[in-house]
Parts: structure tokens; C-alpha cells; sequence
């Protein structure tokens, strides 16, 4: 199965368009090399994925037939992502919460820019 595939099906990314723009931008690797989107995956190999603040690692354990649902993800794919990289998920959803005071609204294009700098 190839690499945008399965990180589709194993929903890693939303969509499959997703999954070919984070790998052509180099934010997927296969055992810490960074690959194309046509690559096969293999059981076995380890898939490490950035996905917003998160870093995530998966481990290949097959190729579904097509996507799953979550409760059948664990079948095709381990997760061994650290416990540090939870917290740093969890983290920054609670940063970006409380940095806007309530009611003043959804957050601009470039107020969004300005708080992606100052935490990255």
C-alpha cells in the first residue's frame, strides 16, 4: 500500500491530499528518512508524522483494505508516540484557549500567524 495511503486509512491525516502535501513538505519519514508519497509501506517500518505541535510515531502492522474506522486503527498500526508528545499536543490546546480573551471572537489570519510565532 503506498505511504499517503495508508496514512489515510490509518487516519493520520483527514484526507489523502493532506497526507501527499505533509510528505512532499517532509514532515512524514520512514525510519528517519523522509520519503514520497508513492513509497510502499511495509509491516514493520516505523512512520513518524508531525501533525500540528505533535510529533507521532506509528509502526506499520499491515495494509488495510481501505479506511478504517477508529476502533479498528490498532489493527494496522501501532502508536508509539512518547507521552511527553501528548502532553505537548495538550498543551497547546490549552495555551491557545486561554491567550484570547472569551467573546472577542474568532481569531484573524494574522492574529493566527502572530500566535503560531511566539509558540513555535
Amino acid at each position: 500500500m503506498r505511504l499517503d495511503q495508508w496514512l489515510w486509512a490509518v487516519r493520520a491525516h483527514k484526507t489523502r491530499t493532506l497526507a501527499v502535501e505533509a510528505i512532499k513538505a517532509g514532515q512524514v519519514e520512514i525510519g528517519g528518512v523522509p520519503t514520497k508519497p508513492a513509497r510502499e509501506v511495509h509491516p514493520g517500518e516505523i512512520v513518524t508524522v508531525q501533525t500540528g505541535p505533535m510529533m507521532r510515531t506509528l509502526k506499520v502492522l499491515g495494509a488495510p483494505p481501505a479506511r478504517v474506522g477508529a476502533p479498528l486503527v490498532p489493527r494496522y498500526a501501532e502508536d508509539l508516540t512518547p507521552p511527553e508528545e501528548h502532553a505537548k499536543a495538550r498543551e497547546q490546546a490549552v495555551l491557545s484557549r486561554s491567550l484570547r480573551p472569551k467573546g472577542t471572537g474568532r481569531p484573524t489570519k494574522r492574529d493566527r500567524r502572530a500566535f503560531d510565532q511566539l509558540h513555535l
